[in-house]
């Protein structure tokens, strides 16, 4: 630095001379900021099919939120659903994505697996 200067902002550091104020936290939970849209009771509210492209490269996803069950449970579930639809998929943040726009199907599927499901979004 040459005289008669002073730094002012480093990409190091950020702004220099000034004291920070640390960023508030959110009250949310991890899982709720992952799945954007939380259930907070599932019990009452049950289980819901919404489709997704956001951040997908316009691929069509249909996820599958409030499912009452534990990780291995929603794997062998993820499993039969997958195998029954002839598509892909995964369990993510304790919800199950199922590749392309099968709503009415998973609908049907969940009903016969003795889940209560409602369709939601667009």
């Amino acid at each position: 630095m040459s005289q008669g200067k002073r730094l002012v902002y480093s990409t190091e550091d950020g702004q220099i001379g000034k004291t920070m104020q640390s960023p508030k936290r959110s009250k949310k939970k991890a899982s709720q900021k992952a799945s954007g849209i939380a259930i907070k009771n599932p019990a009452k509210q049950g289980v819901r099919i919404r489709r997704e492209s956001k951040g997908r490269a316009g691929k069509n996803v249909c996820v599958i939120v409030g499912l009452p069950l534990n990780n291995t449970e929603l794997k062998a579930l993820q499993k039969k659903l997958k195998s029954q639809l002839g598509t892909g998929g995964a369990v993510k943040d304790g919800n199950i994505e199922i590749q392309g726009d099968h709503r009415e199907k998973l609908l049907q599927l969940l009903d016969k697996e003795g889940f209560k499901a409602k369709l939601s979004g667009g």
